[in-house]
């Protein structure tokens, strides 16, 4: 594994939550005695942190804007010429299904692709590689499940892609070579506007399908959206990491050009 992946994998445990919080109230514990003013100020802002971060009222406001895009329209489905899907993780030791098999993340993206393959006719193509050593290929472990519990057979399967640039490049490898130039792309809605970026990057237009997004507006409710949990614990550090995925890319695409 590079350094440059090893030190992105760094960067993106100390910048997220929960760690992130975490070490801005250790930073003005650590600073109450010297400097009172600025600890009690760190330490503070580092709870107020922490409750946005877990609270879904305070989740909605990171999430909304990248769920901006609408959801697929049929007649736009017909305009693609092929349906990729994006991995999101897989279970490293589920004895039920005799080893590794994709995370709830990469079923719901699984799902929704097969939904628009067998409505579509058009061929799929799934991508995910090996993130860490001695993990089994992330694409593979998704066209086992696409084909058993889909019924779905994908026509391309991209091993070697190890986050969201390299999906979009090795899977236009793939496209480019059987004569390709626009796809569905199917990801969650949060993951949406990253994904688009890459795949436009590499010179395929891109019909966007998002999927599973994190929050409805429709389930807005004062009781439950004022009170921490574990859903929005988890929602705010997704949204988090696509804020912080989008502007690395937004540097690197700058510097790039």
């Amino acid at each position: 594994m590079d350094l440059a992946f090893l030190l992105k994998k760094f960067l993106s445990v100390i910048l997220l939550p929960p760690l992130l919080p975490l070490l801005w109230i250790g930073a003005g514990l650590l600073l109450l005695r010297r400097r009172p003013r600025l600890g009690r100020a760190l330490a503070w802002s580092g709870l107020l942190l922490a409750l946005l971060l877990t609270t879904p009222a305070g989740v909605k406001l990171l999430a909304h804007p990248l769920e901006s895009l609408p959801v697929l329209q049929a007649q736009d489905l017909a305009a693609g010429e092929a349906i990729v899907i994006l991995g999101g993780g897989q279970r490293r030791h589920l004895a039920e299904y005799g080893g590794a098999a994709p995370n709830h993340l990469t079923l719901e993206r699984l799902r929704y692709g097969a939904r628009l393959a067998r409505g579509s006719d058009l061929p799929v193509l799934v991508s995910g590689g090996i993130v860490r050593h001695g993990d089994a290929a992330e694409a593979e472990l998704m066209a086992d499940s696409l084909q058993k519990d889909f019924a779905v057979t994908p026509r391309w399967v991209e091993i070697r892609s190890r986050d969201t640039q390299e999906n979009a490049r090795f899977s236009a490898q793939l496209l480019e070579a059987a004569g390709i130039r626009r796809i569905v792309l199917v990801t969650h809605a949060a993951h949406m506007r990253r994904a688009l970026n890459e795949f436009k990057a590499q010179g395929i237009a891109v019909i966007p399908a998002p999927t599973a997004a994190l929050f409805n507006d429709a389930d807005f409710d004062w009781s439950s959206d004022l009170t921490p949990g574990p859903a929005a614990a988890f929602a705010g550090w997704y949204a988090t990491h696509e804020w912080l995925g989008l502007a690395a890319q937004a540097v690197r695409l700058k510097l790039a050009q």
